[in-house]
């Protein structure tokens, strides 16, 4: 089966299969990140990731971000964002934004006369958006998922 996605410069967003659950297992007991101890049994639970990550089945997508405007966020390229649509767009939170039909990943930052697009890198200058910009929300990062 084929996935469907869009591609830009920023993002590419994929639209999830929407199948049957998958679960894997998961240890019931906190694993310390000390010294192991061997003494412990642990009891193995089954996890589903789409059933932890996605709350809103019909309203999240996936999409991996390029660049690094956010990486002060733990946003970096190549990530993989659980984006939900459902989730009401207010301050402070990081946002897949369409601005002048262009993506981005920003931090919302709304003021009583303005709304503002933060990268969360020193390097980049906050967006300020003007009545001559066309900004849609499209949807409010919930997760993000990384290599290690």
């Amino acid at each position: 089966m084929r996935v469907k996605k869009f591609e830009s410069k920023v993002l590419t967003i994929y639209i999830p299969e929407q199948s049957k659950l998958i679960t894997r297992p998961i240890v019931s007991e906190n694993i310390p990140a000390g010294f192991p101890s061997p003494a412990e049994d642990f009891q193995e639970v089954r996890i589903s990731l789409d059933k932890e990550l996605v709350k809103n089945e019909a309203a999240t997508f996936y999409a991996r971000a390029r660049g690094n405007s956010m990486i002060d966020a733990h946003i970096e390229d190549g990530d993989l964002l659980v984006i939900d649509r459902s989730i009401e767009a207010r301050n402070d939170k990081i946002a897949i934004c369409m601005i002048d039909g262009e993506f981005t990943v920003k931090r919302l930052k709304v003021e009583s006369d303005c709304i503002y697009l933060l990268a969360e890198n020193k390097n980049y200058k906050p967006i300020k958006l003007t009545e001559g910009n066309e900004l849609i929300v499209w949807g409010i990062v919930t997760y993000v998922i990384k290599k290690v």
